[in-house]
């Protein structure tokens, strides 16, 4: 009798420190991917922060690009509103074309690329630009991470009971493989 219940509590034991452990895992996972979302954040906020400098540095030289500027205004405003990660990504999404569009006229002036700020800037924008394509890497590894341990066996019964649920993987807008067009209006 002894030894059954010593049993018993043995296996309940067991059993209560594998939910535990499985719990504490799915919630360090979580918020890992939650912190590398952070990290991508900080990183489109480098950019948001450097576009509006690059923006006045270009502005001054092409007055008949102003629908590039006000779209490129207009992507910033609809991130800072949004709440999801997948509306963040959709405004981020925006003002990358916007931006690809800038770079564009810009090489069609080649004397905008002599100038010194807007030189630095351009520097300071694609050194931003690959840590934001790192951050999201990163960020896609944690989640992955994390939507695995949701779905394998155990961590599959722990994440319904405690209702865990698959994150997101950022994912490009489908027009990102395509070169932004620039037409001039003479």
């Amino acid at each position: 009798m002894k030894k059954t219940l010593l049993i018993f509590i043995g296996i309940a034991l067991f059993l209560g420190l594998s939910l535990m452990n499985s719990y504490n895992g799915l919630v360090t996972l979580s918020q890992n991917s939650d912190k590398q979302w952070a990290q991508v954040e900080t990183q489109y906020q480098r950019r948001f922060d450097l576009i509006p400098n690059l923006v006045s540095s270009v502005e001054a030289s092409m007055k008949q690009e102003q629908k590039v500027f006000a779209d490129i205004a207009q992507a910033r405003t609809q991130y800072s509103g949004a709440t999801t990660v997948a509306d963040k990504t959709k405004a981020a999404s925006e003002l990358e074309g916007a931006v690809g569009r800038l770079l564009v006229i810009m090489e069609n002036y080649p004397q905008l690329l002599s100038n010194e700020n807007v030189s630095k800037l351009m520097d300071e924008l694609a050194g931003t630009e690959n840590r934001i394509s790192t951050e999201r890497r990163r960020f896609n590894d944690e989640v992955t991470n994390y939507n695995l341990a949701v779905k394998r066996f155990p961590g599959s019964i722990i994440a319904s009971l405690f209702k865990f649920q698959e994150k997101p993987l950022f994912q490009s807008v489908s027009s990102a493989d395509q070169a932004p067009a620039v037409k001039f209006n003479n």
